[in-house]
């Protein structure tokens, strides 16, 4: 398959750049896979859509402070080139993806190319102006480290903006990521941070920190909805995956089928594999929120041998999700699916068109588009059945 195949046209204005003005006001597109039907709905019709006997698997992921503003500093050994124009001023953004060990992370850094093993990078409170791109500043500033500052060393580098950072010691990394760290809001989300983000991008069900970014179908849940799913007999179960940059990494490959999935890491709780293990014995269907809860189901389903004809396993603890879902591939857990709609070309919407087909899904997109749906993680959603 070729990446052009999952490429549509999206006009700038259908990206949504703030949420509902309350999270379950989204509009909710329904899509019958069996009839090959659609239906534009509310999502607040969500309890009375289903049958009534689903389990409903949400993923309680937090997502962290984990973008950072500094600047460079030089190495230890090298102190920074007083005279190369735009060394000291230009700012350097950091993306946290993944805690190695205590003060050792795996991050992106933007423009990443010139950074080298050694650098010091050190990032001040109010640092960058969230909403703009780095490499912006005019002014010639001198970083220095100080009690207002986080410090950062390069400790090693990988391809496209990677690498592995060694904070210096801070009695609550936790705390200094709140005070230095800014929420990552998605790129195409063109205006600043702002305080309701804070809240808005955080699922009701948020339990777990260390997500990059936010298990985007779960934010259309108020406590009213869940209340109403239950009186209707729907069983909810939660699993953690942190979402990280693999999931909205750019294929690179023309050849899909080629494209390196990085792995995530997953915690499905002992209460959850049971609740899905009496779900199938009573062929009751597992409707999953979100591509990260379909993520975790299907790795864990493939992390344990199973047998032909017998009830698909899930082996309930931590694990890592490098299952890579493109059109082909077989659902040995997930029956219904409830997502935000994605990006062209995107691992994601790979995924949905290996659950509904590529072009029942390509042609709801359009669908979408010439109907004024809002787009991506702040928009509406679809419910495919």
């Amino acid at each position: 398959m070729h990446l052009s195949d999952f490429d549509y046209e999206l006009p700038p204005e259908r990206i949504a750049q703030r949420p509902a003005p309350e999270r379950d006001a989204s509009r909710m597109m329904v899509l019958d896979r069996a009839a090959r039907t659609r239906e534009d709905r509310a999502f607040r019709d969500l309890p009375e859509l289903l049958r009534g006997d689903e389990l409903l698997v949400v993923n309680d992921a937090r997502v962290f402070p984990a973008r950072l503003f500094g600047h460079r500093v030089g190495t230890r050994a090298q102190p920074p080139p007083r005279r190369r124009r735009g060394y000291l001023s230009s700012e350097i953004e950091v993306l946290l993806t993944r805690q190695i060990e205590p003060g050792v992370w795996d991050a992106l850094v933007r423009p990443g190319r010139k950074i080298r093993i050694g650098e010091r990078i050190v990032f001040e409170c109010g640092a960058g102006a969230p909403g703009h791109s780095p490499g912006q500043g005019t002014e010639e500033k001198v970083s220095t480290p100080g009690p207002d500052s986080l410090e950062a060393e390069v400790l090693s580098r990988g391809p496209y903006g990677a690498r592995r950072l060694r904070f210096a010691a801070t009695d609550d990394f936790e705390t200094a990521l709140a005070r230095f760290g800014h929420l990552p809001l998605p790129p195409y989300i063109l205006r600043p941070e702002d305080s309701a983000d804070r809240e808005r991008y955080q699922t009701l069900f948020a339990q777990h920190s260390g997500a990059v970014a936010a298990p985007t179908a779960g934010l259309h849940f108020t406590e009213a909805i869940l209340a109403r799913l239950r009186a209707r007999g729907i069983e909810i179960c939660p699993l953690t995956l942190l979402v990280g940059p693999g999931t909205f990494q750019p294929v690179r490959r023309d050849q899909v089928e080629l494209h390196p999935m990085q792995p995530e890491a997953y915690d499905i709780p002992e209460a959850t594999a049971a609740a899905i293990e009496r779900a199938q014995a009573a062929s009751r269907p597992v409707l999953a929120v979100g591509t990260t809860v379909v993520r975790a189901l299907e790795s864990a389903a493939r992390a344990v041998p199973q047998e032909s004809g017998q009830r698909t396993s899930i082996p309930a603890g931590p694990g890592e999700a490098e299952i890579y879902l493109y059109p082909g591939a077989e659902f040995l857990v997930v029956n219904q699916l409830l997502t935000n709609f994605h990006l062209p070309k995107s691992t994601l919407l790979l995924l949905v068109s290996a659950f509904a087909g590529r072009e029942f899904i390509l042609d709801a997109y359009r669908h979408g588009v010439e109907s004024g749906y809002r787009f991506y993680s702040y928009g509406d959603c679809m419910l495919i059945r």
